[in-house]
């Protein structure tokens, strides 16, 4: 389903000489194909499934947050805005990400229904919490957030 959404945003960014949109889901498409020789090469048959190209995603904004650092930083804003507007198409196919209020409420609920009461259950609270909400939530600020509320 998300290959057919980036195909079609290639398309529209095609006729609609969108050259950010263009070159970004160009990126986002070798990516994924990269993927999918990778894991054929180790015998996979399966392309890469959906979940697995929204966790690709979410590393290319994770990347492109830490370069927009790195040129402000520098002093070369262009190119940091550059990076800024690829975050922007990029986001276009990934659900909405939790606030961190939202974040806090969903990891203090998985504590109370799993009933985790030390560090030790940190790992059952962090699989609970991608099995409810994958690709909704940044599991680094999540797994902070879990370890400050066990210890």
């Amino acid at each position: 389903m998300l290959r057919e959404q980036l195909g079609t945003a290639l398309k529209e960014g095609l006729k609609g000489k969108d050259s950010c949109t263009v070159a970004t889901v160009r990126l986002v498409l070798a990516a994924v194909k990269e993927r999918d020789i990778a894991a054929r090469s180790k015998g996979v048959e399966d392309p890469v499934d959906d979940d697995n190209i929204r966790e690709l995603l979410q590393t290319m904004i994770k990347q492109r947050r830490e370069s927009i650092e790195m040129y402000q930083k520098g002093g070369r804003q262009e190119l940091a805005d550059r990076e800024a507007r690829e975050i922007d198409v990029i986001e276009r196919f990934l659900p909405s990400q939790m606030n961190e209020d939202a974040i806090k409420a969903a990891v203090s609920a998985v504590i109370t229904e799993t009933g985790a009461s030390g560090l030790k259950e940190m790992g059952m609270v962090m699989t609970a919490l991608r099995e409810r909400h994958p690709g909704e939530m940044d599991f680094g600020k999540a797994g902070a957030m879990a370890k400050a509320a066990l210890s």
